[in-house]
């Protein structure tokens, strides 16, 4: 895992519970990645600046974690053209449900994928861009293909 492909970002160090899910994916699959804390909020100006300088450093796809509001991943989305995954986290007490609609109801022109609510969605998110990145890739599809093999092996064998 050399080149960072996939740049992960939470809006607090308290999300890395959640956010380490997407990295274990990642290594799994052996795509470079860093992890980020930047708030929307607290950190405007340089979680703008960071999402601006993405592409230029051979970034390939953004994983956005946040909770409450969860702005992050569309201040990202707003900053990049890189596809941007939110991922929404149960963070003020409403199950995740108000970073799920912060997450998904963007404006037109700004999209940003949302994926399932905390650890589930974080492994989904990190499996949306690593199928993302395998578009260009034919070692990276072939493991994705393994992968799923695996998946099914494991529901069938019960």
């Amino acid at each position: 895992m050399s080149q960072i492909l996939v740049s992960i970002m939470m809006g607090s160090k308290n999300d890395m519970p959640v956010v380490e899910e997407s990295g274990k994916i990642l290594q799994d699959f052996g795509v470079g990645y860093e992890m980020k804390v930047l708030s929307a909020h607290r950190t405007p100006k340089q979680t703008a600046e960071y999402a601006e300088g993405l592409v230029a450093r051979g970034v390939k796809a953004v994983i956005c974690a946040a909770g409450g509001a969860a702005a992050l991943s569309g201040v990202v989305a707003a900053h990049t053209h890189l596809p941007v995954i939110g991922i929404p986290l149960d963070s003020m007490g409403f199950n995740g449900l108000d970073a799920v609609l912060s997450t998904i109801q963007m404006p037109p022109g700004v999209p940003v994928a949302g994926v399932g609510v905390g650890k589930a969605g974080a492994k989904n998110a990190a499996l949306i861009a690593v199928r993302i990145l395998a578009l260009s890739d034919a070692a990276l599809l072939r493991k994705l293909e393994e992968y799923s093999r695996e998946q099914a092996e494991k529901i069938l064998k019960g």
